[in-house]
């Protein structure tokens, strides 16, 4: 086969089509690592430095400092600074029902809301795949209240749950069909279902309360003619045939902290969906050695590469203790053993 286009190998990798070699890429690499690997790149450029087949992008909001370490963002939602990637959330304006019918998220049509992916559009459109990070039903609505009044609500207060699903799907939508106007071709939805132990939320609560409005969001994301990809962390599987069935294109990342085997999830849901991981982020690419990092690459890759629909990447992202001489290792090692 003819060398693909980054864009082309991640298209047809999720529509589990022949590709030439196993795509690859990160939700996120952190600016430690780029710079020792590539001093004075960015991450748009060092994608395009180490080979990487996504550039993944975000739409644009508004937030602010309050009281030193604390962020409110346009959602209302108010999270701690931790200085790395991701904030964690703390608080949020729901308490009650009426809270939640009352509330506006942010106005999809806002001038400036696309900036980002309209010069990302411009600049790697037919290169790289671009993918959108949107949301699904989770982690909005749990990040508009705290965390365990949210456990709590789904017991003595579903409707306020139901509500903010409701409208959680809703935006991410408009979100979604403002983007495709754009040329934006993926999306993946980055709400964690969850912890290693198994589910955040029972299977029975999630069949009633979530599943029929992940799959109202995902057939949207379809409709629009999106490839849509699915992040969890955590054991999922008491949960992973309703994931499945709701039409993801591909899941991610199979995680091994969890206990969740990259071959079993191959042998039974290959071929119905695509499946992106899952190289140990936690210890091997934080902790151990170059060769200990190859060895296990190249068995994701006799895992993940046979049939297609396969893509090659860390068990969650390339955080700031991942060793940049691992990721590089990682890197080679996919370029040089996942050619079919």
């Amino acid at each position: 086969m003819k060398e693909l286009s980054s864009e082309e190998r991640m298209t047809r990798t999720l529509e589990r089509k022949p590709v030439d070699r196993v795509p690859t890429f990160e939700w996120y690499i952190d600016p430690k690592v780029i710079n020792a690997l590539t001093p004075g790149l960015d991450y748009e450029q060092f994608c395009y430095e180490m080979d990487i087949d996504a550039i993944c992008v975000d739409c644009d909001y508004d937030k602010k400092t309050i009281e030193d370490d604390k962020i409110l963002d346009e959602w209302g939602m108010i999270k701690k600074d931790t200085a790395e990637a991701h904030s964690y959330p703390i608080d949020g304006p729901v308490r009650t029902l009426e809270d939640a019918e009352k509330y506006i998220p942010p106005d999809p049509y806002r001038k400036g809301r696309y900036a980002s992916i309209e010069r990302a559009i411009k600049e790697h459109q037919g290169k790289k795949a671009l993918i959108l990070h949107l949301n699904d039903v989770i982690s909005i609505p749990s990040r508009l209240m705290p965390f365990d009044m949210f456990l709590m609500k789904l017991m003595d207060d579903p409707q306020t749950v139901k509500a903010l699903v409701k409208m959680s799907v809703d935006i991410n939508l408009k979100l979604a069909k403002e983007a495709r106007k754009r040329g934006i071709k993926f999306v993946y939805t980055g709400d964690d279902f969850a912890y290693n132990s198994g589910p955040m939320i029972s299977p029975s609560q999630f069949r009633e309360i979530f599943y029929p409005e992940l799959k109202r969001v995902v057939t949207g994301y379809k409709e629009l003619g999106l490839l849509v990809l699915k992040h969890t962390d955590g054991n999922i599987m008491s949960l992973i045939e309703m994931i499945i069935d709701s039409g993801f294109d591909c899941l991610d990342p199979i995680d091994p902290l969890a206990g969740m085997d990259l071959a079993r999830i191959k042998s039974e849901y290959g071929h119905r969906i695509s499946l992106k991981g899952n190289v140990d982020c936690a210890g091997t690419l934080a902790y151990k050695g170059i060769e200990e990092t190859i060895e296990e690459t190249k068995n994701c890759l006799r895992i993940g590469m046979p049939g297609g629909g396969y893509i090659l990447s860390s068990s969650n992202s390339i955080h700031s203790s991942v060793k940049p001489e691992n990721y590089k290792a990682m890197l080679d090692t996919v370029k040089k053993h996942g050619v079919y």
